[in-house]
């Protein structure tokens, strides 16, 4: 069960931060909501440790504003996001992973684009790379188009949807800086927990559109974004396991099992013709676009981060009754 420190204290804008291991990154997204929060704008500071083990709670456990959560049993991206969400007393939830880093006015420009449009649900901001370049954030809703596209190799052009000046609505944004809410996302139940992670915020994009919710991209609101994923094969393949297998959750609960079964092929063709084409290009992996196009492709087979939390859980369960 988690251990809340710090009671709560009533404000407009919660931000909501799941840290799991995130070293000194943690440190980093705090100070960022420190020196850019707009002003005037009353506010709290959740953060939600997933079971680290690397010490890295520490940099919240020790700022008087921050409220701490702490888990002791680590559990999936959708779950925090949504304990997160209901502990929060903000109108507004401002949805970070650890690895997430505010740049100057991002909150108050996603505070004015949900606030202008009283039937938005949630808003998501421009993601950044470590070295300032944009990456893209907002796409179509996955589908057997969506993979057809990327099958010929068209994803980027015809599925991306953030990129230029103007503040628009999209299908789904993801949800490392993500303003939500959060009466929305009680209107929904707010996220699955079926989804360890990945798919988790395009599920629940999807679930805001279809009751009548929309779904905003702000490139005003800028975060950089310090993706924390390796290019080991063996210490990716479970982030690639759970990847594709959600993808097939997310079509399976959205679109019915043909549908699926269409977007699994399409897939690992696309990353079938990458892995051979790996092979000759120089900085490619074919054996990591190879290992995408066979989970594609058998998306149960595998064991995925849900399964290895699964497995800590239950050989603590045992150790617990012994």
């Amino acid at each position: 069960m988690p251990r809340a420190i710090v009671a709560p204290l009533p404000a407009s804008v919660s931000y909501c931060v799941v840290n799991t291991n995130g070293g000194g990154l943690l440190g980093r997204c705090l100070d960022a909501i420190e020196t850019t929060h707009p002003p005037g704008v009353d506010r709290e500071i959740l953060v939600l440790d997933n079971a680290s083990t690397d010490g890295s709670a520490d940099a919240a456990r020790c700022r008087p504003a921050v409220r701490l959560i702490e888990l002791e049993q680590r559990q999936g991206k959708a779950a925090n996001d949504t304990l997160l969400l209901t502990e929060a007393q903000g109108e507004f939830a401002l949805l970070l992973n650890e690895d997430s880093e505010l740049r100057s006015g991002a909150t108050a420009a996603l505070l004015d684009a949900v606030e202008s449009r009283p039937e938005a649900g949630a808003a998501g901001a421009q993601l950044l790379a470590p070295d300032g370049k944009p990456v893209p954030c907002a796409w179509r809703f996955p589908g057997v188009a969506a993979a057809l596209a990327g099958a010929v190799f068209l994803h980027r052009r015809l599925t991306v949807q953030s990129g230029g000046a103007e503040t628009r609505e999209v299908d789904w944004v993801q949800s490392s800086a993500m303003l939500v809410r959060r009466r929305a996302a009680a209107e929904i139940g707010y996220l699955d927990p079926a989804f360890f992670v990945y798919y988790d915020e395009c599920d629940f994009c999807r679930r805001l559109h279809d009751a009548g919710w929309d779904i905003l991209y702000v490139p005003a609101a800028e975060a950089f974004h310090h993706d924390q994923l390796s290019t080991d094969l063996e210490a990716g393949l479970p982030r690639i396991v759970e990847f594709h297998r959600n993808r097939d959750l997310y079509m399976r609960k959205h679109a019915g099992r043909a549908a699926a079964v269409a977007v699994r092929a399409l897939t690992a063709w696309a990353y079938g013709v990458r892995a051979l084409a790996a092979v000759v290009l120089p900085g490619h992996q074919a054996r990591i676009y190879a290992a995408h196009a066979r989970q594609a492709l058998l998306p149960a087979r595998g064991t995925s981060l849900g399964d290895r939390a699964a497995q800590v859980r239950a050989s603590s369960s045992r150790a617990s009754a012994s």
